[in-house]
């Protein structure tokens, strides 16, 4: 599809930028559906990433961008309004743009548990460690807390963001335990990278696997590449490795339904 002067923009901003997989993907779903829209890369440093929310208000033909690492809280506080479940995580990774109005949501977490499901992991009745509690992180927690696991440990590097998160997704699922763990996680069924350690070979592992019995489910948010240094310390002690592509293939839809892209209409012969 050629792009013209009538074509609608959509952009996804990240520092860095060269690993995303949300172009490809996104474009390809915009091909199958014949809209005439097409999504580009944008380099955004932290600290030009106001000036760059700034000026998306004056663009008339953009419907909206995807906002990832290390961007989604700051983009939250940057938006006019957010959806209920961006308001509870407070952070974004998909602004619409409409009438002059930044509406941040987040997909993230819905993401991340439609493609655990997918794949036949569902976090119902199990027991769940999580490593991380940025944008992604926190998203994620509260739809593995929404899924109704047996319980939900998390761990982040600083200790006090993790009880103070801790404490506030207790008071919103009061029956679920949620405890602060270490980087050694205890036995458990899924244990769940969100951090945004394995995007290089030479990165450390977000936490130990030695405790963790052969099956369980070690699953990434690392969306770019499917052979982090977890997912591969994991399989070779004889866990379930899951990467963090079918956790795109998750939110793709939900994204592109909130930007407005829809879904072809069946024909009624159909």
């Amino acid at each position: 599809m050629d792009i013209t002067g009538s074509t609608t923009v959509f952009a996804i901003a990240a520092d860095p930028i060269a690993h995303v997989k949300t172009p490809q993907r996104l474009n390809a779903l915009l091909r199958e559906r014949a809209v005439d829209a097409v999504m580009v890369p944008f380099h955004v440093p932290a600290d030009a990433l106001a000036g760059l929310f700034n000026g998306l208000r004056g663009l008339a033909n953009l419907g909206g961008i995807v906002v990832t690492v290390p961007h989604k809280e700051h983009a939250a506080a940057l938006c006019d309004t957010l959806t209920p479940a961006a308001q509870l995580i407070g952070a974004v990774n998909a602004v619409r743009l409409q009438d002059g109005v930044l509406t941040g949501g987040n997909f993230d977490g819905l993401g991340f548990v439609a493609g655990l499901r997918s794949q036949g992991h569902d976090p119902a009745g199990r027991h769940i460690y999580l490593a991380g509690l940025g944008g992604a992180g926190k998203a994620i927690a509260c739809a593995i807390a929404d899924a109704g696991p047996a319980s939900l440990r998390l761990y982040n590097r600083s200790a006090d963001k993790a009880h103070a998160f801790a404490q506030h997704l207790a008071r919103q699922y009061p029956d679920l335990p949620i405890q602060v763990a270490s980087d050694t996680p205890e036995p458990c069924d899924i244990a769940i990278n969100a951090t945004s350690l394995g995007l290089q070979d030479t990165d450390p592992l977000p936490f130990s696997l030695h405790a963790l019995a052969a099956g369980t489910v070690v699953a990434d948010a690392v969306m770019s590449r499917v052979d982090t240094p977890l997912l591969r310390a994991a399989a070779a002690q004889g866990c379930r490795a899951h990467p963090g592509l079918y956790m795109l293939e998750g939110q793709l839809t939900e994204i592109a339904r909130f930007l407005g892209v829809e879904e072809p209409q069946q024909s009624a012969l159909a």
